[in-house]
């Protein structure tokens, strides 16, 4: 699970303004703190398809940091750890369409953030990749 520690403060005009210290950039808002909270998720999305876009490397949470925390979906978790096994691997997307013998906008779909993929599909293209996807279930914190 990917939960990034957000900072909240009161902006000027009353709302709640959220940073996230280990995504630059990633910056939202909210009326409450539990809008603003929920808004952060898809700020830290948004800054991480960009970091995707430029071939960087996608930050990490710091270990022991203290909430509040933005949890990203477990999908996001699994397309960006494909993101991340390509590029360990040193394989582009055509590569990995050649793998998975696909087209490249199927490879562009996994990697969308905002796409709602299929975990079979991601599966495989880990398997591609030689790496498997495993599911954890915990309790609810």
């Amino acid at each position: 699970m990917l939960r990034y520690r957000v900072k909240l403060s009161k902006d000027t005009n009353g709302t709640i303004l959220v940073e996230v210290p280990d995504v630059p950039g990633a910056l939202t808002f909210g009326e409450d703190r539990e809008e603003a909270i929920l808004r952060s998720a898809d700020a830290i999305e948004t800054v991480l398809i960009g970091y995707m876009a430029d071939r960087r490397d996608i930050p990490m949470p710091r270990a022991g940091a203290k909430g509040p925390f933005a949890t990203l979906p477990a999908l996001t978790e699994a397309k960006l750890g494909l993101y991340t096994a390509m590029l360990a691997a040193k394989v582009g997307k055509a590569a990995l369409a050649r793998r998975l013998n696909c087209h490249l906008p199927q490879i562009d779909r996994l990697l969308d953030l905002r796409h709602a993929s299929r975990l079979d599909q991601l599966e495989a293209a880990f398997r591609a990749l030689g790496k498997q996807l495993s599911v954890e279930i915990r309790e609810a914190a």
